[in-house]
Order: C-alpha cells, then structure tokens, then sequence
C-alpha cells in the first residue's frame, strides 16, 4: 500500500491533485488507516497508470472518467475525437508559422525553424540525387501508402489547396 505522498512522487503530482482526482471520483484510494490517512493499492496505482497514460495523450479528465467507466470502446472514440483535433490544430499552428515566416522574409529565420517550404524540400530532394521521375516517384508511393500523410506533407510545405489537389490527383492517376 502507497500513501498519497507516496502516490503522488512516484507519478510526479502534487497531493492536491491526487485530493482532486479522489473528490471528483477519477481515483479513490482502496482503504484508509486507523489515521484516516489514504491508502492506495496496487489496483489504485495500476489506475493512476492508466489515468497519467491518458494525461499524457492530452485527454481531459472527465474523459478519463468516461474511458475509465466504459471501458476500450469509450477510448476508442474519445482517443480517435482527440487525435482529429490534434491533426487540425497541428495544421492551424503549421498555417500561422508559415504566415510569420512569411511575415519576416528573413532566411535566417526560415533555417532556424522546423518547417520547410516547397522550394527547400525539392532541393533537398535534388541534393540526394533524386531525378524528376525520382521525385514523381516518391510522391506515388506516398500517396498509394499513406494518402493522408501525404496530405499533411504537402500543407506542411504551406502549398495552397489548387497545387495540394494537382500533386495528389497527377500522384494516384499516373498508373492508371
């Protein structure tokens, strides 16, 4: 059995957190000492496991709750939810870095960051030695594994939609 101080260093939480998960019903101890002190037991901290693995996938907790309650068809749902969310807040923050490199027009600025643009990406792509047709390449098996991914690639290098449209059509349309 762990105390709550216990608890709490071993996932890095303060107490008072540990105090609110208990009142909000997310992780109630098993037993409690003579003292009245909180008990936690293996079962508890196998629990919070679970609670801290969906803390770090950015779940909020009332749906923790809701996972923790229903069980693996909640997570489904609520994990899958979360990750389209991700995926257009990721393309917002992708869009409003394009914009400020945009807005600098420093070069500088552009190498420090961790985005590329069109332009750099090909000359990557030239520097390795890769041809047109090396390149026409790439983007058809990119496009026949993992179109999505494709998609987030090409908006990534801050592409307008007309371009993104015409690489992914010309990509699946060329063995046709």
């Amino acid at each position: 059995m762990l105390t709550i101080s216990q608890l709490a260093k071993r996932f890095g939480l303060s107490r008072s957190t540990l105090l609110y998960y208990d009142s909000i019903g997310l992780l109630s101890p098993a037993l409690r000492s003579r003292a009245n002190y909180r008990l936690y037991s293996d079962e508890d901290v196998e629990r919070m496991e679970t609670i801290d693995l969906y803390r770090q996938a950015g779940l909020p907790l009332e749906d923790i709750g809701r996972v923790l309650a229903s069980g693996r068809s909640s997570a489904t749902e609520l994990l899958g939810n979360h990750l389209e969310s991700l995926s257009l807040e990721i393309r917002k923050l992708r869009r409003q870095q394009q914009m400020i490199v945009e807005l600098l027009q420093d070069e500088v600025v552009l190498r420090q960051t961790r985005s590329l643009d069109k332009e750099r990406w090909v000359a990557i792509l030239r520097a390795t030695g890769l041809s047109e047709d090396d390149m026409g390449r790439w983007h058809q098996e990119f496009e026949r594994l993992t179109p999505e991914a494709h998609q987030d690639f090409l908006e990534s290098l801050g592409l307008d939609d007309n371009e993104i449209a015409r690489i992914r059509k010309w990509s699946r349309d060329v063995d046709s």
